[in-house]
């Protein structure tokens, strides 16, 4: 455990189990001191499955006594975070969730269908509507959509309902930071996400979308560090933050850093066409040629419609020539003509 709490530069670890039988729930949780390896804190809690909200409150509230935190009202209500009172919509919201995070096609059509499904559970489900929102955001960025423009309208369309039901959701303001960039809204994008932040600052994705409007506005060295933070908050990271963080620097003519970054993304991810063009731009500007033809190959076998100037539109350059170095990179190596 004392490693554990090195590894992640925390001073306290929570472990526990939850099981789960007919209508019943145990949920078993201590927690210790890294430093140590000691126990602060255990406890049991048998309930019945309804009441679910209120165990995960009651487990809350003895962790914050059992390390003496005195809470502020707005620091409790923080506490309370994605609430529905909807026992099935919050299955359907967290099912949803984990979709997203596969970042496939199908898997993001699963994800629209059962945040969706939370949605009409439950119509005031500000969280809900946030991550709804951003599924449509991908399926615009990715070019899943039949209707790119319906795609958008419905995400910015969920982020505002979102935030008309919870202003203090961070969620929605990361949401709405995600939808701005890509209406290349860059002022509003980088101030939604410093919101989320400042709403839940041990929000990863916040921090990774934050990096990710520095890097779109022409501020790689910043945006490295939000995408760091966002590293290092969540160790279980998304690949695409390898992807985040490789462009960040080829923007600053880091290629070999790129490359090793773009190598670790590929390793467990081989099928992502935009990480593969992106080492084959590294390659172009290195003038390793060859590298750089095979993997643009790779982008043709993976994605055979793959469009430079579809990614152009999409991709929220503030400056046109930061997507330009990506395009000359590949006709260094002869890859696109």
């Amino acid at each position: 455990m004392q490693e554990v709490g090195q590894s992640l530069g925390v001073r306290y670890v929570l472990e526990g189990s939850v099981r789960k039988s007919s209508n019943r729930v145990r949920i078993t949780a201590q927690l210790i001191d890294a430093a140590t390896g000691g126990h602060l804190w255990a406890e049991r809690f048998d309930r019945d499955l309804t009441d679910i909200f209120a165990v995960q409150d009651d487990v809350a509230q003895q962790i914050v006594a059992a390390l003496a935190v005195n809470l502020s009202k707005d620091d409790k209500e923080q506490m309370v975070l994605d609430r529905t009172d909807n026992v099935e919509a919050y299955d359907c919201y967290l099912r949803g969730r984990e979709a997203w995070w596969r970042s496939k096609k199908a898997s993001n059509t699963e994800a629209q269908q059962l945040l969706q499904r939370a949605i009409e559970l439950d119509p005031k489900f500000a969280s809900a509507y946030a991550w709804l929102a951003t599924s449509h955001m991908i399926d615009y960025i990715a070019g899943w959509s039949v209707s790119p423009a319906l795609s958008l309208e419905r995400a910015d369309l969920a982020a505002t309902r979102s935030l008309e039901l919870d202003a203090g959701d961070a969620c929605g303001h990361w949401a709405r930071s995600f939808i701005d960039l890509y209406m290349r809204r860059h002022d509003e994008a980088t101030s939604e996400a410093g919101r989320a932040i400042a709403l839940n600052p041990n929000f990863a994705l916040a921090h990774a979308t934050l990096g990710e409007a520095l890097h779109y506005s022409g501020r790689p060295e910043e945006a490295l560090v939000s995408l760091s933070r966002a590293v290092a908050l969540n160790p279980y990271n998304p690949d695409i933050l390898l992807h985040f963080q490789a462009q960040a620097n080829f923007q600053l003519g880091r290629y070999e850093v790129a490359i090793d970054l773009l190598k670790q993304r590929l390793k467990g991810n081989p099928d992502t066409d935009v990480s593969h063009v992106l080492l084959a731009a590294c390659y172009g500007h290195l003038g390793r040629h060859e590298e750089a033809r095979a993997d643009w190959e790779q982008v043709m076998r993976i994605n055979p419609n793959y469009s430079l100037e579809q990614r152009r539109s999409v991709l929220p350059y503030k400056k046109p020539a930061d997507f330009d170095l990506v395009v000359g990179g590949l006709r260094k190596a002869h890859a696109v003509s």
